[in-house]
Order: C-alpha cells, then sequence, then structure tokens
C-alpha cells in the first residue's frame, strides 16, 4: 500500500506550476528604442545601389491596389497599396487611388536611380491602366507592359457574379 505522504508527493508533482522562462519580448531586447526603432536602423546603414532598370508588380482586385517595384532579379526594392495610404472600403479601388499609390513610390524608384521599368499587371480592377498611366507620366520609359493574371484550367469554381 500507498502511505499518505507518497500520495501528497504523487499530487505536487502531477499539478502543473509556474514555469520559469526567460523569454524577452523584442522591445525588451533591444532596449527603449523597441523594434521599430532597430528596423529604421537597419535600413539607414544599407547602401542605396543604382538600379537603371526596374519592375512594377501591379496587383488590381476589386478591393485594393497594390504595386511593388523590384530589381530584375525580382528583389522588392519598395511598394505600397491603396490601402496602406489611408482609402477605406470602395475608396480603395478606384483608379484615382491607383495613381497615387505610384505617386509615392516615385521618390524610392528615383532614389535608385530608375529610368526604364517593365510593368507586369495582375488582376482586373479598375486601377491598372491609371496606375500604368502614372509610372509613364512620372517620367519613366515603359518598356514593356505584360499581363500575368492567373487563368485557371477548369480548376475551383468561380463565385456567382453579382446581380445588382
Amino acid at each position: 500500500m500507498m502511505k499518505k505522504a507518497d500520495k501528497e508527493d504523487k499530487v505536487k508533482k502531477s499539478q502543473p506550476g509556474k514555469r520559469k522562462t526567460s523569454q524577452k519580448s523584442v522591445s525588451e531586447k533591444k532596449g527603449k528604442e523597441g523594434a521599430s526603432a532597430y528596423a529604421s536602423k537597419k535600413n539607414k546603414n544599407r547602401e542605396t545601389r543604382r538600379i537603371l532598370r526596374g519592375q512594377a508588380h501591379i496587383k488590381s482586385t476589386y478591393n485594393n491596389t497594390m504595386v511593388t517595384i523590384t530589381d530584375l532579379n525580382g528583389n522588392v526594392l519598395s511598394w505600397n497599396s491603396s490601402g496602406r495610404l489611408g482609402f477605406k472600403g470602395a475608396k480603395k479601388s478606384t483608379p484615382y487611388a491607383a495613381s497615387l499609390v505610384v505617386g509615392k513610390l516615385v521618390p524610392s524608384m528615383k532614389s535608385y536611380g530608375m529610368e526604364e521599368i517593365d510593368v507586369f499587371l495582375k488582376g482586373i480592377g479598375a486601377g491598372r491602366e491609371s496606375a500604368v498611366r502614372a509610372l509613364h507620366g512620372n517620367g519613366f520609359k515603359v518598356m514593356s507592359i505584360k499581363d500575368v493574371t492567373p487563368i485557371p484550367h477548369n480548376g475551383c469554381r468561380p463565385k456567382k457574379p453579382r446581380r445588382v
């Protein structure tokens, strides 16, 4: 038979106690500045390289327009979207919002020395053409425009069309 003291020890062992962990949050590790100051410090040390030709990947959906600027290898240099600019709801998908998205990216593109750009369009939203026009209007030479919208070969059933 088991003694009373043995039973109490067994009960104590089975009850989970507080774990002693030494995990600190990112802000505690970096000090008072926090994680955001650490990230900005990292970007200051990066030297800007000169890229004459880049790529603009424009994803235009029914709800938003996203533009990503990359080098020819596909490394992201900068990005922006109409939601990031502060547009809400249906205003995000307007052609005006798409032109402003490109307008906000122009200074960073100019800082890389970019002059020529290849455009890749994805999606069927309203901001497709206006984003390309904004690129051309801001002094970039558009070398090619390619539509890379994914088209299924009888994949998933599409959404039902809206009846307005």
